[in-house]
């Protein structure tokens, strides 16, 4: 009698056990079903339905781009725009926009934080005498001349990687800063252009 109870203890343990382990399996399924479900609505933000827009011949669609709706993405096509005009090529106008979406997430910012509050634009560029008026500070065209004309005066910039480019131009505090936001960059610009964007440095 006492083995049988021995016994049958031992298989209604059991059955609780594998019970409890059913149900924690389906709360983990469940838990990781409706993560993946958020992720799949965030992946893809939905862009106000709106006409597209012509910036230098740049057609900017509502979007999203990498993420970037067309309030954004008029931003970044002033950045090409700026680039293409002073004979800049693809690769080089990324690093721009790399670099805007590092600074300022392509949003064209009329305040600084704290390590510069008076830094302004998509640049966020300071207010020391080297980046012009507030106004062409503001101003996302003339900004990113700004931005491109000190880089192609910086010794041996083509060599350089995207992060370097961008952390010889904006001297911040982690030169590995821009490097997390170069995909993002590279599919706004191809997104917009129609053209690829080599990782290494060309001769633009």
């Amino acid at each position: 009698m006492r083995r049988a109870g021995i016994t049958i203890a031992s298989v209604f343990g059991a059955g609780v056990v594998a019970a409890v382990i059913g149900v924690v399996v389906v709360v983990v399924i469940a838990v990781h079903s409706l993560t993946g479900a958020a992720k799949s609505v965030t992946a893809a933000p939905a862009c106000p339905e709106v006409a597209t827009q012509s910036i230098g011949g740049i057609v900017v669609p509502a979007g999203p781009v990498a993420g970037f709706c067309q309030d954004r993405l008029v931003n970044a096509a002033y950045v090409i725009e700026a680039a293409q005009a002073l004979g800049i090529g693809p690769h080089t106008q990324a690093v721009g926009v790399m670099t805007a979406i590092g600074e300022s997430s392509l949003v064209n910012l009329d305040h600084g934080d704290a390590a510069g509050p008076d830094s302004r634009g998509l640049f966020q560029q300071r207010d020391n005498g080297a980046w012009g008026t507030y106004e062409q500070r503001m101003d996302p065209y003339t900004a990113a001349t700004m931005f491109y004309t000190k880089l192609v005066k910086t010794p041996g910039w083509k060599t350089m990687t995207p992060t370097q480019m961008a952390h010889a131009v904006q001297i911040n505090s982690d030169p590995d800063h821009y490097a997390k936001f170069w995909p993002e960059a590279k599919a706004v610009v191809e997104g917009l252009t129609g053209q690829t964007v080599p990782d290494a440095a060309p001769q633009s």
